[in-house]
C-alpha cells in the first residue's frame, strides 16, 4: 500500500478516537446532568409535599435552596431554574422514561409542552431522529405534530420536515459555549468564546473607562448570562451606578447601528428590569455603542414611563456621548496601530 495512503489512514484513525472521545464526554455530561436535574426536581417536591399545609412554603424553599446553591455553586441555580427541574420531574415522574439520548436542553422544550401527546410525539421523534435542539425547537414552533393530524396525506409533511432537519453532532466549540453545561460544571464563561478581537479589545477598554470616570460606576460583570424560556442572551457589560442608584447596560457592536440592534438594547433592558431589578432600583439603563469607519454612535436607553430618573441627574452622572465617542475612537486608532 502506498506510504502517503498509510499516513492518511493513520491521521484519520487518530482524528477518529478524539471525536469519539469527545461525543461520549459530551453525552456522558449531559446525561449526568439531566438524572442530577431529576433527582433534584423529585426532592423540591416532595420537601413541597410535606409542607403542603403551608401555602407558601413552596415559594420558600425555592428561595432559601437557590441562595444556598447559588453560595455553594455558582450560577445555574436561580428560582427559574429550580422550577424547570421541579417542572422536569413532575413532567416525568418515572425515571427509567428519561431518555440518556436527550439533552438537558431537550427536556427544557419538551416540559413546556403542556399536550401530553404532542410531547411524547416529539419526544420519540427527537430520540429515533436524532433531532438537535434547534431542530427540536424549529419543529414545535413550526407545529409539526398539530400538522401531522390534520393531514389526511401524511407524506408531505414528514418529507418537508426531513428536508429542513439536518443532523448536527455537537462541535467541542459548542460544548464550551452551551450555558447549561457551563453553569453544571461551574466553568467560567469567558467572553473570548463569543466575542471579535476588535470587541474584545474595545470592551476591556470601556470597562476601566467608565470606572475612571468616578462618577458613582460599580462593576457588576461581563457578558452577563440572561436566559429566557427559548433563548439565551449576553449583555457586554453591566455596571451598577450608586448615585443613580440603578443599573447600566453596555452592548457593543463593530458595525452599523441598526433598528434591530437598538430593539435587543431595550428588550435587554426590560429583560434585566424584570429579572435582575429589586424595588430599591430605579429602573435600568441600556447604552448602545456601535462603531463605523469614520464615527461611532452612543444611543441611550431607558424605560419610556420611568419617572424616578430625570434628565439633569442622568446627564451629569453618565458618561456623555462625546466622552464615549472620543474614547472609543481612540481605543480603535490604538488597536489598529497595533496590529499593523
Amino acid at each position: 500500500m502506498n506510504t502517503e495512503i498509510i499516513r492518511q489512514q493513520f491521521i484519520q484513525d487518530i482524528k477518529t478516537i478524539v471525536n469519539n472521545a469527545r461525543g461520549n464526554a459530551y453525552r456522558a455530561i449531559n446525561t449526568t446532568m439531566v438524572a442530577a436535574y431529576w433527582h433534584i426536581g423529585q426532592r423540591i417536591v416532595e420537601e413541597e409535599q410535606d409542607g403542603k399545609h403551608r401555602a407558601e412554603y413552596g415559594k420558600y424553599i425555592l428561595k432559601e435552596l437557590s441562595s444556598a446553591l447559588n453560595h455553594e455553586f455558582g450560577k445555574g441555580f436561580d428560582e427559574r431554574e429550580l422550577r424547570r427541574m421541579r417542572q422536569f420531574y413532575l413532567t416525568f415522574p418515572i425515571r427509567e422514561t428519561v431518555s440518556p439520548e436527550l439533552t438537558w436542553s431537550h427536556y427544557v422544550e419538551l416540559i413546556r409542552i403542556t399536550n401530553e401527546q404532542a410531547r411524547q410525539f416529539y419526544l420519540v421523534e427527537s430520540m429515533q431522529s436524532g433531532w438537535s435542539v434547534r431542530e427540536l425547537r424549529r419543529n414545535i414552533s413550526s407545529l409539526y405534530y398539530d400538522r401531522l393530524l390534520l393531514s389526511a396525506n401524511k407524506t408531505p409533511t414528514i418529507e418537508e420536515a426531513r428536508k429542513t432537519t439536518q443532523e448536527e453532532t455537537p462541535t467541542l466549540e459548542e460544548f464550551i459555549k452551551n450555558p447549561y453545561v457551563l453553569e453544571f460544571l461551574n466553568l467560567p464563561q469567558k467572553e473570548t468564546y463569543v466575542e471579535k478581537e476588535l470587541e474584545q479589545a474595545l470592551l476591556d477598554n470601556l470597562q476601566s473607562f467608565l470606572l475612571e470616570l468616578g462618577k458613582g460606576f460599580a462593576f457588576v460583570s461581563r457578558q452577563e448570562h440572561i436566559r429566557t424560556e427559548t433563548s439565551e442572551f449576553y449583555i457586554d457589560l453591566v455596571f451598577y451606578n450608586y448615585i443613580l442608584k440603578c443599573f447600566v447596560l453596555i452592548q457593543l457592536k463593530t458595525n452599523k447601528m441598526s433598528h434591530q440592534d437598538i430593539g435587543q438594547m431595550d428588550m435587554y433592558v426590560r429583560m434585566f428590569d424584570d429579572l435582575k431589578r429589586s424595588e430599591m432600583d430605579n429602573p435600568t439603563i441600556g447604552i448602545l455603542l456601535c462603531t463605523e469607519t469614520d464615527s461611532t454612535i452612543a444611543k441611550y436607553s431607558v424605560l419610556k414611563d420611568s419617572k424616578q430618573l430625570f434628565a439633569s441627574k442622568y446627564k451629569l452622572y453618565l458618561p456623555s456621548e462625546e466622552e464615549l465617542k472620543a474614547e472609543i475612537e481612540r481605543e480603535k486608532a490604538f488597536f489598529e496601530a497595533s496590529k499593523k
